[in-house]
């Protein structure tokens, strides 16, 4: 499966995006998807995660209360709406795909999108 991620750019703190990642070449409705993003000098981190359905959803403690994923399998896209966005959130995110559901591992994850890149001014 192939993942294309769109949608950052440069908000205001207090500010909100929201991040797309469409998928192709894959049976989209089957997959785990996630969102994970890297800061500069720092590891990538898990974000959140939404089962095959999108019936069930996780999230890092960091921003449970802020962000919130959700999917369209009619249209093989896996969204993460960015709301009340800090500094601290600046990073490229990536979207990934896997066969686990809700997994917060990235090794859990087989395809990868390219990363967007999501940055937050003070």
């Amino acid at each position: 499966v192939q993942l294309q991620a769109s949608g950052g750019g440069l908000v205001q703190a207090g500010g909100s995006l929201r991040l797309s990642c469409a998928a192709s070449g894959g049976t989209f409705s089957r997959l785990g998807m996630g969102w994970f993003r890297q800061a500069p000098g720092k590891e990538r981190e898990f974000v959140a995660t939404i089962s095959w359905s999108g019936g069930s959803t996780y999230y890092a403690d960091s921003v449970r209360g802020r962000f919130t994923i959700s999917r369209d399998n009619a249209k093989n896209t896996v969204y993460l709406q960015m709301s009340g966005l800090i500094p601290e959130d600046t990073a490229v995110y990536y979207c990934a795909a896997g066969r686990s559901a809700l997994a917060s591992r990235s090794e859990r994850y087989d395809a990868w999108g390219q990363g967007t890149q999501v940055t937050v001014s003070s």
